[in-house]
């Protein structure tokens, strides 16, 4: 019965990160998979999360499955801290969250719901996104398109381009933006422009769809909030999905969560209740100790704040990385101006290398990056910097 499969290709971005496992070149480096790193090169534990795991084993009592949706105080967690104390969509009781297996997992109950419930509704894409964006929806049975976000002349957002092709999409759509640190391009709106782009998508009767998986990576944790802020008016309906792997470094936990904002208790309870069928049918419900992690720390006030100082430490390290990245590639003399990489947020910095040149990197170098010229800036340190300066000089002359 199996005889006839072939083999799948390998995914653009995990698919790397294998292949650099597997390469003996003891100088490799890898800027492909969005995964944290320190100035070693290490993927920590963050501190905060190793003090609240102590505190969630000697108050376990149960391991017994949760609800359909994850914990109520979960829920609540990540509310607070997406929306901040006191929103009128939490108070009002209209925001609806599930905990789900990342914010991948997130994103496919999503996908899996508006298949169901808005059958002719199409999901638009910033051109470019995240590659594994497609792929989820397209699973989910939802047809897709992209609209201009990115002004590859410029190195800046193609805000009005946006805005113009948001006024052509077909009332009943749904828009996917991210919440922040836009992955590939790190180019995030201003909050004016976010301001902008809300009246839009509510005046065209779209529903908007923010994948928010780098809350605190940009400028802040509340300032990373303000293009959902800016949707999140009186009433307004949106969804948003959440992550905790970069925030928190819980990479291997897998926790995230889906959060149905809609115009009144009501309605956030009856869509509440779709989503939980779609739970059920897919992962039932889910895992408990990375959920139990984050509630932890938000709810502890000496953890919350250890944990927004390494939160800021890891964004501090990214920004450095940044400017290091500019000075030197300017002193190993490589062409052009590469100064909007510090204008850039997030660990993304879409470089502007051509596919050919990111194979050579690889090929020659054993510098491993995803083909559309993305780089994990978090990826980078003081000690490979330089020979990563001296290869991409020697691609791009």
């Amino acid at each position: 019965m199996f005889d006839h499969i072939e083999p799948a290709p390998r995914d653009p971005i995990l698919g790397l990160s294998e292949s650099f496992r597997e390469d003996p070149n003891p100088k490799k480096i890898n800027l492909s998979v969005g995964v944290y790193q320190d100035a070693t090169g290490k993927t920590p534990i963050l501190e905060s999360v190793r003090q609240a795991g102590k505190l969630v084993l000697e108050r376990q009592k149960s391991m017994s499955y949760l609800p359909i949706p994850g914990s109520p105080a979960y829920a609540s967690a990540v509310q607070r801290l997406m929306f901040g104390d006191g929103h009128e969509a939490v108070t009002s009781n209209r925001a609806a969250t599930s905990h789900t297996p990342g914010g991948t997992g997130a994103l496919r109950v999503a996908g899996d719901l508006i298949h169901q419930q808005f059958p002719k509704a199409t999901v638009w894409f910033t051109q470019p996104t995240w590659p594994n964006h497609p792929q989820i929806f397209a699973a989910a049975g939802v047809p897709t398109k992209s609209f201009p976000y990115f002004d590859a002349k410029t190195n800046r957002l193609a805000f009005g381009e946006a805005l113009a092709a948001i006024e052509k999409m077909p009332a009943g759509d749904v828009i996917l933006l991210h919440g922040c640190c836009h992955n590939p391009t790190g180019i995030d709106p201003t909050p004016d422009e976010w301001k902008k782009l809300a009246d839009a998508v509510y005046g065209r009767g779209l529903l908007p769809l923010l994948d928010f998986a780098y809350q605190g990576f940009a400028d802040g944790i509340l300032e990373d909030a303000s293009g959902l802020l800016a949707f999140a008016r009186p009433g307004a309906e949106l969804m948003v999905c959440s992550s905790f792997s970069k925030n928190f470094g819980l990479y291997c936990e897998r926790v995230g969560a889906l959060t149905i904002v809609a115009k009144d208790q009501k309605a956030a309870d009856t869509v509440q209740s779709q989503v939980k069928a779609v739970i059920r049918a897919n992962y039932s419900n889910p895992p408990a100790h990375g959920a139990e992690l984050v509630t932890t720390v938000l709810s502890d006030a000496e953890l919350r704040k250890q944990w927004e100082k390494e939160v800021a430490q890891m964004r501090d390290r990214i920004n450095g990385m940044r400017e290091l990245l500019v000075k030197t590639l300017q002193a190993k003399g490589v062409p052009g101006d590469y100064s909007f990489i510090t204008r850039q947020r997030g660990m993304f910095s879409f470089s502007g290398l051509t596919p050919p040149q990111v194979e050579a990197l690889r090929k020659k170098y054993a510098i491993y990056i995803v083909g559309s010229g993305r780089i994990n800036v978090a990826g980078i340190t003081e000690q490979n910097v330089g020979p990563l300066c001296e290869a991409i000089a020697e691609v791009v002359k």
